[in-house]
C-alpha cells in the first residue's frame, strides 16, 4: 500500500500505517476516541489539575524534608526534559538532576543542558553507559529488524534514573512524557523499552559478544521491587497543567538561551536519525503522525496545520548523507553493511521471548484485587 492508498482519520492524521486502527461511521478513528478518556483520568489541564499539582509539589516536598534530594529528574535536553526542569526550578524542588549519556547526545543538547544546569543552580550527575554495550546491542537490533531501534538507549537511560533513585534513597521520580504531546500512540509498532527479556532474546540471538555492565531492568524490580518495596513513584507534572510545546520553548528560549531542535527528538542524533530514516523508510511508520495527531486531540494545532506540516519531507538529502555517514562511523559498519541492514526481512518483537504473558497476568491480578477491594490498583508505569 503507497502512502497516497492509506486512509487517514477524519479528525486527526492518524492512519492506515497502524494496523490495529479502526474508524467508526464518521471516518473518526479509535486513537481519537481513547484520547478523550484521558482527560479527567490522567490528563488534567484545567484548575482540577491546578490543585492537584499543588499537591503533588507539597507532599515530594514534605517526604524529601532532610534529604539532599526530594526527587530524581532525567535530564535529556529535550523540550519537555528541560521545560520540567525549569518548571521543579520555580516551584522550590531539589531534584537529583541526571543524565544518561549513550553515546548519542547532539552538541546542541550538551549546550542546552548546560544552560539549564545553570540556570537553575542544579548540580548534574550525568552517567555514561558503556560504548562498547550500546553499541553491541544496537547492532543486534538493526540485525533482528525490529521497529523499535530505539530500545537500547531507552532502557539504558531509565534504567540509569531508577537505579541512581534508588541509591539515593528518593521516592519521586519526575517525568517528562505527557498526554497533550504524546497521548496517542499505535502500540503495534513497539514493543515496551522496559522488557528486559526481549532485549536479552535479541541479543542472544544477534549479538557477538557479552555485555559487560550495561543496566538492566527486570519485570519483577519494574512492577514490584521498585514501586512496591522501594515505594519508588514516577510522577507526570506536565499533566496537570495546560502544556504547549511552542509555549515552553518560547518560555525556554526567552529564560534561559535554550535552543530548539529542527526535528522532534534532536538531542539524540540516533534517534532523529531512527524516526525520519529507519522507521519510514523500512518500516513506513511517520512518528510525527501520532505526534501531530496528539496536538490536534490536545487542541494545540488544528488538523489542517498537522496535514500541512506532514508534507514537509522527514530529511534534508545533504543532511540524511551527513547523518547516515555518522550513525555508520559510530558503529564502526561500512555504508554497504549499513545499507544490508536495511534490507533485513522486518521482524516484530513477538518473534522474541518478551514479558508480554507475565504483563497480562499482572493486570488480571490486579483487576481481581480491584474487584474484590472495590478498587482499581494503579499500574506502575
Amino acid at each position: 500500500m503507497t502512502a497516497c492508498e492509506y486512509q487517514v482519520c477524519t479528525y486527526c492524521v492518524m492512519d492506515t500505517s497502524d494496523p490495529d486502527i479502526s474508524f467508526d461511521a464518521n471516518g473518526r478513528c479509535n486513537h481519537c476516541r481513547d484520547f478523550e478518556s484521558l482527560r479527567g483520568t490522567v490528563w488534567f489541564p484545567n484548575d482540577v489539575g491546578a490543585r492537584r499539582l499543588e499537591r503533588m509539589i507539597e507532599q515530594v516536598k514534605d517526604e524529601g524534608t532532610g534529604r539532599d534530594y526530594d526527587c530524581v529528574l532525567g535530564l535529556s535536553g529535550g523540550i519537555d526534559s528541560s521545560y520540567l526542569a525549569l518548571k521543579a526550578h520555580e516551584w522550590g524542588l531539589r531534584p537529583l538532576v541526571v543524565h544518561v549519556d549513550a553515546g548519542w547526545n547532539s552538541e546542541l543538547a550538551v549546550q542546552n543542558i548546560e544552560r539549564i544546569v545553570k540556570h537553575c543552580g542544579y548540580e548534574l550527575h550525568t552517567h555514561v553507559v558503556n560504548w562498547e554495550d550500546m553499541r553491541e546491542l544496537q547492532l543486534s537490533y538493526l540485525r533482528a529488524a525490529v521497529a523499535n531501534q530505539d530500545v537500547p538507549q531507552d532502557h539504558a537511560i531509565f534504567a540509569g534514573l531508577y537505579h541512581f533513585a534508588i541509591e539515593n534513597k528518593v521516592h519521586y521520580v519526575l517525568n517528562g512524557g505527557n498526554v497533550a504531546t504524546e497521548g496517542i500512540f499505535p502500540t503495534a509498532w513497539h514493543g515496551a523499552a522496559m522488557d528486559a527479556r526481549n532485549l536479552k532474546a535479541i541479543h542472544a540471538r544477534y549479538g557477538t559478544q557479552q555485555l559487560t555492565d550495561y543496566p538492566l531492568i527486570s519485570f519483577s524490580q519494574y512492577y514490584f521491587w521498585y514501586p512496591v518495596v522501594r515505594r519508588m513513584t514516577p510522577l507526570r507534572p506536565l499533566n496537570l497543567m495546560p502544556y504547549s510545546k511552542d509555549d515552553a520553548i518560547s518560555e525556554l528560549e526567552e529564560q534561559i538561551g535554550w535552543r530548539a531542535y529542527p526535528r522532534k527528538h534532536g538531542e539524540s542524533l540516533f534517534t532523529k536519525f531512527f524516526q525520519n530514516y529507519y522507521l519510514p523508510t523500512k518500516f513506513g511508520y511517520d512518528k510525527r503522525r501520532p505526534h501531530l495527531s496528539s496536538l490536534v486531540a490536545s487542541g494545540s494545532i488544528t488538523r489542517d496545520r498537522a496535514l500541512g506540516l506532514l508534507q514537509e519531507p522527514l530529511y534534508d538529502c545533504e543532511e540524511l548523507r551527513r547523518d547516515r555517514q555518522y550513525i555508520c562511523r559510530k558503529l564502526r559498519i561500512s555504508d554497504a553493511e549499513f545499507e544490508d541492514l536495511m534490507n533485513r526481512p522486518i521482524q516484530h518483537y513477538t518473534d522474541f521471548d518478551n514479558w508480554d504473558k507475565h504483563y497480562a497476568r499482572m493486570k488480571a491480578a490486579q483487576a481481581l484485587i480491584g474487584k474484590m477491594a472495590g478498587m482499581t490498583p494503579s499500574a506502575y508505569r
